[in-house]
């Protein structure tokens, strides 16, 4: 059995969860396909996505709603090293609340993820994945890159990334900036192409305003450097596993 628990989301979250969702509404639910990239609020907030935050996630019940995701990201989350499923062990609720959100809501184009979020019935049973997800370990072992320009990749994350993303890839929750320490080399290097290029349509504004301007070899670079990150900081907790 599930178990229906309510929380307060904490004041700075509130307020900005509050105010995406005003600087959003028009964008709330999402128009017809073709509408133009710039239309979309990078964290629209529609009602689905402000009630899983208000949540308090049962982990134990999340694990359980994971299950049928786990032939793709594995058991304990760990994704693939070759990237075709992204490292979600370890991830920050906020950033998994808002991704599944924007999945089911159309604003992140992701076919093979699609019809396996739809399968979650409700804000609770999302709340309850993103709370057994960022409960469990970043594991080892996560795909690198060719260790070929860390030099450059290590200045570029130094100037444009740290900012954001933290020293070790912690990233925020508060701001929903997501852990990269641990993830596949190949998963970032997808998705930060797919970022530069406009494809991502959910990604923060000033993270695609940065990219758009890197040749190739930069973007390779950073995320060579961003695969070896690491952040050992969330121990995971007992599960009953």
């Amino acid at each position: 059995m599930r178990i229906r628990i309510t929380r307060s989301l904490s004041a700075p979250l509130l307020a900005g969860s509050l105010a995406l969702a005003g600087a959003a509404g028009a964008q709330a639910v999402p128009k017809a396909k073709g509408i133009e990239s710039a239309d979309y609020e990078w964290n629209a907030m529609n009602v689905e996505k402000i009630d899983a935050l208000g949540l308090l996630g049962d982990a134990k019940n999340g694990k359980v709603a994971f299950a049928e995701c786990s032939d793709c990201h594995q058991p304990n989350g760990a994704g693939q090293p070759d990237g075709k499923f992204p490292q979600l062990a370890g991830q920050h609720e906020t950033v998994l609340i808002k991704q599944i959100a924007d999945i089911r809501a159309g604003r992140r184009d992701n076919p093979i993820m699609h019809p396996f979020s739809m399968e979650l019935l409700d804000a609770q049973e999302i709340a309850d994945v993103a709370a057994y997800l960022q409960a469990l370990p970043i594991p080892p072992g996560n795909g690198k890159g060719p260790d070929t320009n860390l030099a450059t990749g290590e200045r570029l994350y130094r100037h444009d990334c740290v900012q954001c993303h933290g020293k070790q890839g912690e990233g925020s929750e508060q701001k929903f900036h997501p852990v990269l320490a641990g993830q596949h080399y190949e998963y970032l290097l997808r998705q930060i192409r797919d970022i530069a290029a406009g494809r991502r349509r959910n990604a923060h504004p000033e993270m695609v305003k940065v990219v758009r301007n890197y040749t190739d070899e930069k973007l390779q670079a950073v995320v060579d450097y961003l695969s070896r990150l690491q952040w050992p900081a969330r121990a995971g907790k007992d599960l009953g596993r």
